[in-house]
């Protein structure tokens, strides 16, 4: 486990149709330090997808991870990986892709979704998302590191590398590679994997960075984080690689009163998921005490009034959290993959001893 508490929030504003609200809030979970944010590609907002919104907030921000979700199980891993690449170098290593796994066809407009109509619907143990993750990182790693674009007489082209091709021949996305942009600056941008359910609890185990539970009680998380754990074992992963958040609503409305029976002592399930309805002090305590017992790495959480219960995270929950040495006051690197305490991978074609692309360690 991860000796260092991680915390990040959800950004999403229903009927946002700018990067200017998303940017205003994005500063503020910066401010607290927060790991990183996540925005879903939500059909309630008008404009951008999630990764276009977080390209345009990304050079207003310098050290706040950006993660955007994409349905991994309709898009096209050559356009999803080239879009959070993209992400990636734009905020110069700290971009994370949220694998939307559960997502049906046409509930949002993600980078390069398949038009195909389905003839059946999408089952649990369908291998698309495991393809879509696979084909996205051979593409990632179809680049050396160092390379770049370049100003050509005949326009911009890539420099510095020799592509190698990244052929996919899965059911559902073949693919044909080289990628044709530069190799992201993590090499692989985190993936986020929302760990609930069986089916994506497996994809999670195999391919996430970061998982996230649903938990409402302390034993809940312990036993959702021993079994991802176990499962990312059984795939041959370290344990210690995937980092384990949970995920709560909170409604933090009742500013520095206490918070209702039920919801102080531990979130409340709903239909949304567990809710914690109370004060910034409370879930502080909540926060320090269930990192402290060991049964999860950390937080990830949903303001029900956006930019009401963000304020009143950071400048409460957060700010208590730092004083009392239970979070950090500074980001340790640059990078997404910094900030959670993981590795940067080493491409398969990389040569021993070659120098790291800037914004990450080698």
């Amino acid at each position: 486990m991860s000796s260092l508490l991680h915390l990040a929030a959800a950004l999403d504003l229903p009927g946002a149709a700018d990067g200017g609200a998303y940017l205003e809030l994005a500063r503020l979970a910066e401010r607290g330090g927060l790991d990183f944010v996540t925005l879903d590609d939500s059909s309630g907002r008008s404009g951008p997808d999630a990764l276009g919104v977080l390209c345009r907030v990304a050079p207003a921000t310098r050290r706040i991870g950006l993660v955007g979700t994409v349905p991994a199980a309709h898009s096209e891993p050559f356009r999803v990986q080239a879009a959070v690449a993209a992400l990636d170098r734009v905020s110069r290593g700290r971009a994370g892709w949220r694998l939307d796994v559960s997502a049906a066809e046409g509930e949002t407009r993600p980078a390069g979704r398949r038009r195909a109509a389905r003839t059946e619907p999408l089952r649990p143990e369908t291998p698309e998302t495991d393809e879509a993750a696979e084909a996205a990182a051979g593409l990632w790693d179809g680049r050396e590191d160092g390379t770049g674009i370049r100003a050509g007489a005949t326009g911009p082209f890539l420099d510095g590398d020799r592509p190698h091709r990244a052929d996919s021949a899965g059911a559902a996305f073949p693919v044909r590679g080289p990628s044709a942009v530069p190799r992201p600056p993590q090499c692989h941008p985190v993936r986020v994997v929302d760990a609930t359910d069986g089916p994506a609890r497996t994809v999670a185990a195999r391919y996430a960075d970061v998982a996230l539970v649903r938990a409402a009680a302390p034993a809940e998380a312990a036993g959702a984080r021993d079994r991802l754990r176990e499962e990312a074992r059984a795939f041959g992963r370290h344990p210690d690689a995937l980092r384990v958040l949970v995920s709560l609503l909170v409604d933090l409305g009742d500013g520095e009163y206490a918070a209702e029976p039920g919801h102080g002592g531990g979130p409340r399930p709903t239909v949304r998921g567990p809710l914690y309805r109370g004060g910034p002090v409370d879930l502080a305590e909540l926060v320090a005490g269930w990192h402290a017992d060991g049964v999860t790495d950390g937080f990830h959480l949903v303001p029900v009034e956006p930019r009401r219960d963000l304020e009143r995270l950071v400048n409460g929950t957060v700010a208590l959290l730092q004083h009392r040495g239970r979070f950090r006051t500074f980001y340790p690197g640059s990078t997404l993959r910094e900030h959670l305490g993981l590795a940067r991978p080493a491409g398969p074609h990389t040569v021993r001893g070659a120098t790291a692309v800037a914004g990450g360690p080698p």
